[in-house]
């Protein structure tokens, strides 16, 4: 997820393709991800994929994987490796961490750091916060960065 390393998403195959393959629509790169859908995803549960797996065993060449990471199904690991990846996740990523900020700023600006839920939920937001004020509540108490 790009938040550290030991952070991990969930997402059902057919909502992953779905999302993929409507992001690719129209695109150069469409034929490539379909054909990753078709042989990696159908035969391989893996979350990380080598130069040498893709090559040989999943038929892949040099360019093929370019488009992939391009795309955003793949992103770079290291050399030679790549994980697989949310197409568009950046996005979500860069929207959950402003908004994260957004709120714990609000909640240390209050006396003594402390604010009631619904009088935070009752709040003017600002542009920051996107992902809306009940979302990043649950997160901010999920991830356990306020107490309650």
């Amino acid at each position: 997820m790009g938040f550290d390393p030991e952070s991990f998403a969930i997402v059902f195959t057919e909502d992953y393709k779905a999302k993929a393959l409507a992001a690719e629509s129209g695109q150069q790169t469409f034929g490539t991800v379909q054909k990753f859908f078709d042989t990696v995803l159908k035969s391989c549960s893996d979350l990380s994929f080598n130069k040498e797996k893709m090559l040989k065993e999943f038929l892949f060449r040099d360019h093929e994987i370019t488009q992939l990471v391009k795309s955003g199904v793949l992103t770079v690991r290291d050399a030679g490796s790549w994980w697989l990846a949310i197409p568009n996740s950046g996005r979500f990523a860069k929207y959950l961490i402003q908004g994260r900020k957004a709120v714990l700023g609000m909640i240390k600006k209050t006396k003594y750091n402390e604010v009631l839920r619904r009088d935070l939920e009752g709040r003017k937001m600002t542009s920051q916060v996107k992902l809306g004020i009940h979302y990043h509540i649950h997160d901010l108490i999920g991830a356990e960065l306020v107490d309650w």
